[in-house]
């Protein structure tokens, strides 16, 4: 099975909208997910290197953007 981590990596974005919150007009999000996946989103520039100490992430405005929009796309009901 060949696997499309683009569709992994939007799925993941879209569930750090889900746990995301604003603190001090930064974006954070949660980051207890897929390690591999967190990696890449942070190569793709959406969120902050995910091997820090902090128990959350920090969310780039495109990256907010992004995630918000896969939110939508993939979970609101229609």
């Amino acid at each position: 099975m060949e696997i499309d981590y683009d569709k992994i990596d939007d799925t993941v974005l879209a569930l750090l909208h889900l746990t995301s919150f604003q603190e001090g007009g930064i974006f954070r999000a949660w980051k207890g997910h897929d390690w591999e996946a967190l990696n890449r989103l942070h190569e793709k520039g959406f969120i902050s290197n995910p091997k820090s100490k902090a128990k959350s992430v920090i969310l780039s405005d495109e990256g907010a953007d992004r995630a918000k929009e896969l939110f939508g796309k993939y979970f609101q009901k229609e």
